[in-house]
């Protein structure tokens, strides 16, 4: 079953590094959460350094001013890795394309420097998605029609934000990996580097390595998350311990009917989707 500690303070002396997800955990788009940033920043003040990493399809140093916007606190974390720098690879590797891109104009940052060529979907070489051109009202079944055709002569796809959704204030606003499901189902290949997938561990452990001086045990590194088919996926296939953030994206799903965080429900949670978490805690504090 798993274990529901009261806080990071429990677990704080067990582990020499974390590695913790941003949207869902430490804000939702919109706000931050204190308490959270707090348990960060003290960790990191007490213990040893924090990681952000995130399915973000920007590059870091884009997101760093979205964190100074919503008061997240620069003491609350050590060093950040996205999606997005990790993706950058895959997108150099087919340059100069050309490409067709699915996304919001403000993700630019990830193709910056990379020599990539331009064009629309019947020109195109390979696919690079962040999420919907307008993620406040578009969603993957808008882009199915558009999908099919080059997904039927075979155009692979790099998605650089493998979340399907994610929260903004009260909403869930879908991502990259809503779209590379559809793409999925249509036949198509899909690329990613984000959480689940080893290419942005790799980054954040290197990370993680540098700020220690030294290698990084995997066995003493927690990572931290809400995302079930991301955070907890990603952390079992690297053999890293985690704490599953169950009021994020997943809402109440994870509560029992007095409101409060019940084991039952989370294993309940984490078995469907077949995955295992080795601590939950319904909000991070600590």
């Amino acid at each position: 079953m798993t274990a529901l500690p009261a806080g990071l303070a429990a677990l704080a002396n067990d582990y020499d590094v974390l590695l913790s997800d941003v949207w869902g955990v430490i804000h939702n788009g919109e706000q931050s959460f204190p308490d959270a940033c707090a348990a960060l920043a003290r960790y990191r003040a007490e213990r040893g350094p924090v990681v952000l990493i995130s399915n973000s399809p920007r590059p870091a140093w884009e997101v760093v001013a979205q964190l100074d916007s919503l008061a997240v606190p620069r003491e609350a974390w050590s060093a950040f890795v996205t999606s997005g720098d990790a993706t950058r690879a895959l997108l150099a590797e087919r340059a100069p394309g050309p490409v067709w891109t699915i996304g919001p104009e403000r993700v630019g940052g990830l193709y910056e420097g990379l020599g990539l060529d331009f064009s629309e979907a019947d020109e195109a070489a390979f696919i690079s998605v962040t999420g919907p051109d307008d993620d406040e009202v578009e969603g993957p079944e808008d882009y199915r029609e558009r999908l099919t055709g080059p997904a039927a002569r075979g155009l692979p796809m790099i998605c650089a934000n493998p979340d399907r959704v994610v929260q903004r204030g009260s909403r869930l606003i879908y991502c990259g990996g809503a779209l590379a499901d559809v793409y999925k189902e249509l036949g198509g290949e899909v690329l990613m580097a984000g959480k689940p997938y080893a290419p942005i561990y790799d980054l954040a452990l290197a990370e993680a390595a540098r700020l220690l001086d030294r290698p990084v045990d995997p066995r003493r590194v927690l990572c931290i998350g809400d995302g079930v088919h991301t955070d907890v996926l990603g952390a079992e296939d690297r053999g890293l311990d985690c704490l599953f953030v169950a009021r994020g994206i997943h809402g109440e799903a994870a509560m029992g009917p007095d409101g409060r965080l019940s084991a039952p429900a989370v294993d309940a949670l984490l078995a469907a989707e077949g995955v295992k978490a080795r601590y939950a805690m319904a909000d991070l504090v600590w």
